[in-house]
């Protein structure tokens, strides 16, 4: 009974599958039309057209204005949190060292407040340590959020003249062909530059 139900749903699917191949290619364009590409005037606003472009990120990783100036400033701020954390962990090292030589000459009640104020020490340290990445994490999110909104913003503007479908944008690994024909890299990078200088 299963292998008949089974049998049954294959032909089915089969049936459907060749209908939608057949309404799929009987639309087909014109013989001698030729594919609109990525660097042509503005894509058919005719529905049945699905037009594609790409841009390489790491392109605009590396050339992006704004984005540099970003990293740059997530450097800075990092430079300076690892500076301030490498100051209370020395300072910390040199308490700790300086209770080791001392520690024989001391009292047992001496040693127990050292001991107690080197832990909080310890602590206050490793707060301050989750906190910094914590908040370090935070920035970088926004700051990240906001070159994204501004590629986004810039690409919807650009888009009015294209009328692409998709602009995706190529990262190794993520797509796996790419006709260099639908490339518009350098128009993109060059526009995000210029919009930000204007700003």
């Amino acid at each position: 009974m299963n292998k008949n139900v089974s049998l049954a749903f294959n032909v089915v699917l089969l049936i459907l599958i060749g209908v939608l191949f057949y309404l799929h290619f009987s639309g087909s364009p014109k013989k001698g039309s030729a594919p609109t590409l990525a660097s042509s005037s503005k894509a058919s606003s005719d529905p049945s057209t699905f037009n594609i472009a790409y841009f390489e990120m790491d392109s605009i990783e590396n050339n992006y204005d704004y984005l540099k100036e970003i990293k740059n400033q997530l450097k800075t701020r990092e430079q300076g949190m690892t500076n301030e954390l490498s100051g209370l962990k020395k300072r910390y090292f040199d308490k700790v060292n300086r209770f080791q030589q001392e520690a024989q000459t001391m009292t047992q009640e001496r040693q127990g407040m050292m001991q107690q104020e080197l832990m909080n020490e310890q602590k206050m340290i490793q707060n301050k340590e989750q906190g910094m990445g914590a908040e370090f994490q935070e920035e970088s999110y926004k700051k990240m959020q906001d070159v994204n909104k501004r590629i986004e913003d810039y690409l919807k503007e650009y888009n009015k003249e294209k009328g692409y479908s998709y602009i995706l944008a190529y990262q190794p690994g993520t797509i796996y062909y790419k006709d260099p024909r639908y490339d518009i890299t350098t128009e993109v990078l060059k526009g995000l530059n210029e919009s930000y200088k204007k700003k």
